[in-house]
């Protein structure tokens, strides 16, 4: 991928990995616009970023993502990048008495039907453009979960199977689909204001440090590139050592 250049639509861009690589692909030379739920963070993100541009917006809303679909295409005409990188985590019990059904909902439809409205909504945009971009943003807990994140992680091993069949999908397009897959990266999205947690006690990478490599990689022809520690989850997660990975994550 060119990273220079283009104009970038990032969903979740007001904090984490979303704000992170908004900030180093503005500092690029691309137009970059950014959504999310909470105004007042965007508009201070584009405040200290001249030319950055936001939309407001909750991704569990399909009339707001076609919304803003329509406004964003006519606004920048010449969009040709849309990372899908909104996610939520939540801890809970895979059995439990009772169930939050509100949040196990929002969970699901943030980090599953978020990113597949937000596809459809810009595909046939992206489509016509000659050289686009769909990034999803996945996890390596897509490939060896964590037991106490049980629907995020199952969210995300859904996002690398829709990715693999929307990539075969669109071959011989114009649209090249990659799926980025973060270890566990210092960031707040548990939602508490705090990093969210490791596997094993194990401490988060440096958010800086995930960008960096982020963009050394997505200038390869790479269309599934995963970061640091989550090299370790992918291949584990594909071999006959999964369960005993699993297992020492889970103890």
């Amino acid at each position: 991928m060119n990273l220079q250049g283009n104009t970038i639509l990032i969903t979740g861009g007001s904090s984490g990995i979303g704000r992170g690589l908004a900030e180093a692909l503005h500092l690029r030379g691309n137009q970059v616009v950014v959504t999310g739920r909470r105004e007042e963070r965007l508009r201070e993100l584009c405040a200290a970023h001249a030319g950055m541009r936001y939309f407001t917006l909750d991704v569990t809303d399909p009339a707001a993502i076609r919304d803003v679909a329509v406004r964003a295409v006519a606004q920048f005409p010449a969009l040709n990048c849309v990372f899908n990188n909104a996610g939520v985590q939540r801890a809970g019990s895979a059995a439990p008495e009772s169930l939050d059904d509100g949040a196990l909902v929002r969970e699901v439809e943030t980090n599953l039907l978020g990113p597949i409205r937000v596809a459809a909504a810009f595909l046939p945009h992206l489509r016509m453009r000659p050289d686009a971009t769909l990034l999803n943003v996945s996890s390596g807990l897509a490939f060896v979960p964590i037991a106490r994140f049980p629907v995020y992680c199952a969210t995300k091993a859904a996002i690398h199977s829709w990715t693999l069949s929307l990539r075969r999908q669109l071959q011989g397009s114009s649209v090249r689909v990659i799926e980025l897959i973060p270890p566990y990266v210092a960031t707040e999205l548990g939602g508490t204001g705090k990093p969210a947690t490791g596997a094993g006690g194990r401490g988060p990478m440096p958010l800086d440090a995930f960008i960096a490599e982020t963009l050394n990689e997505l200038e390869t022809e790479a269309d599934e590139i995963a970061i640091g520690a989550a090299k370790n989850l992918v291949s584990a997660g594909c071999s006959s050592n999964v369960r005993k990975v699993f297992a020492s994550m889970n103890s």
